[in-house]
């Protein structure tokens, strides 16, 4: 061999010893790990927030819808006066703040009387009674639309009119004297579902 040969194999080997050594996919793969728990650990060890997986989604509590439930009030009335008095207006204020009223439900107002007097009478007293009731839920913004009336009279009292000996029982008369208020809930309302060719039949 020549020297000019010796001398191109000898510069070949020098740069061959230059060249950095190739990786193999496995030290690829070792590489890529050990970047990933650094930055996992440069994110805790800073005070940011983890990462989460974007494999499995947060579990986010569903919030429970308070349930709302039909409300009714008793009015009562004093003997000779149709008017509602302070106790009578704080029981309809309370009424007027339930959660059914202010959803919008119908509204039936069932007028009572005790047992002095006709029948005839009386009933028209519970009508006066209820229409009394009326009258303040609609001063304070209620629909009258919602609004039910029923006279009863003296039909279904709730005490005795009397005592067991026959005299007057003041004080089950004027239990009997009442507006029995009932809120039921509003009616939702759902469509009949359309045929899927009803639209199309009724195209011109």
């Amino acid at each position: 061999m020549t020297k000019s040969g010796r001398a191109s194999i000898i510069l070949c080997a020098a740069l061959a010893a230059c060249q950095p050594p190739a990786q193999t996919p496995a030290a690829n793969a070792v590489d890529e790990a050990d970047k990933a728990n650094a930055v996992a650990d440069n994110g805790a060890d800073n005070g940011a927030e983890p990462q989460r997986s974007i494999l499995r989604p947060e579990v986010v509590p569903e919030t429970e819808t308070p349930k709302i439930e039909p409300a009714e009030a008793v009015i009562g009335f004093g003997e000779s006066s149709m008017a509602l008095d302070e106790t009578a207006k704080a029981t309809v204020e309370t009424l007027l703040a339930s959660p059914a009223m202010q959803a919008g439900g119908p509204i039936t107002l069932r007028g009572h009387s005790d047992s002095r007097g006709s029948d005839g009478d009386n009933k028209v007293a519970s009508r006066i009674r209820a229409e009394k009731v009326r009258d303040y839920l609609v001063e304070k913004g209620v629909d009258e639309a919602r609004i039910t009336l029923v006279a009863l009279g003296e039909a279904r009292p709730v005490a005795p009119n009397a005592k067991e000996d026959g005299s007057d029982d003041p004080d089950g008369r004027a239990k009997n004297r009442r507006v029995e208020v009932t809120v039921a809930l509003p009616t939702i309302i759902v469509p009949p579902p359309v045929a899927p060719n009803a639209t199309e039949a009724a195209k011109p």
